[in-house]
């Protein structure tokens, strides 16, 4: 039987306690502030990454991690597995897929498969989630990621709304015009990740209203009656998040549905406010 490890990046942002619980290792990208360097999730928690936004004029920057962690990391772990999965946020928005996949052939005595999520958040983590269930009944390497594959060719969808244009405007992610324009008129973008990078969708005049856009794209895939995992991801709005959950729970039997978070690299181009939901169908 395969002894197989998985690993994925902090942008899953699944919990500590749940990666824990599920044998998950984590490796993770970097939030900047001026001088000060910060690993998400370990010595930069969520809350506090949006306390210190709150007071500031320039966004941080984020970075992807070393190659020479994943090394470590791979070789560490190759003590005591024999194949080793790695799930990544997607190559189109961060350099983290390269630096896992350079590592491969820097690490010595140990099998190790890379995939690219081309996505992030808790749709990254439903591919983690059901690679750790697959590693932990004996399945091999080549088994999960054709089980991923799988999973990527069927589709994972993922749409979200931001609150304020500020944090894409100054990321680089909208054009100073569009976001004057945006804020002028009230507009909550819709926006989605395609081709593994986050594209506008549609533009919408208020959250009510854009939040209402979501449940609508959601009910095309649901209402068939089929299995579908969901999550409803914030960024410091739990009740609106929580509220979100329970309508799709009361609506659609088929559905289960997490809750789920954007932490600091994530946050730091979508801003508070943000809400987005993901599903698939298993």
């Amino acid at each position: 039987m395969a002894k197989t490890a998985v690993i994925t990046d902090s942008t899953s942002y699944i919990d500590r306690s749940k990666r824990q619980e599920n044998n998950i290792f984590m490796i993770p990208l970097n939030v900047i502030f001026g001088s000060d360097s910060y690993r998400e999730e370990i010595e930069l928690k969520t809350s506090d990454f949006y306390n210190k936004m709150r007071n500031i004029e320039e966004l941080p920057k984020t970075s992807q991690p070393a190659v020479g962690e994943f090394v470590e990391l791979y070789e560490r772990l190759g003590k005591e597995y024999n194949e080793i999965v790695v799930i990544t946020l997607s190559s189109g928005i961060s350099g983290t897929y390269q630096s896992a996949l350079s590592a491969v052939d820097l690490a010595e005595n140990v099998k190790v498969y890379v995939f690219d999520s081309e996505i992030s958040c808790a749709a990254q983590g439903f591919y983690v989630l059901e690679a750790s269930k697959m590693a932990q009944s004996g399945k091999s390497g080549e088994e999960i990621i054709s089980r991923l594959n799988d999973i990527k060719r069927k589709g994972i969808k993922a749409y979200f709304m931001v609150d304020d244009l500020t944090n894409l405007k100054l990321g680089g992610r909208l054009s100073g015009a569009q976001a004057f324009f945006g804020g002028l008129l009230k507009i909550k973008p819709v926006l989605a990740f395609e081709d593994k990078v986050i594209q506008p969708f549609e533009k919408i005049r208020t959250r009510k209203k854009a939040i209402r856009r979501l449940f609508e794209i959601f009910d095309n895939d649901a209402k068939t009656g089929e299995t579908i995992h969901a999550a409803v991801i914030h960024a410091t709005c739990p009740d609106d998040a929580a509220e979100i959950k329970e309508e799709l729970e009361t609506k659609y039997r088929n559905a289960t549905v997490e809750m789920g978070y954007f932490g600091p690299v994530i946050g730091t181009h979508l801003g508070e406010g943000a809400i987005g939901l993901t599903w698939y169908k298993p």
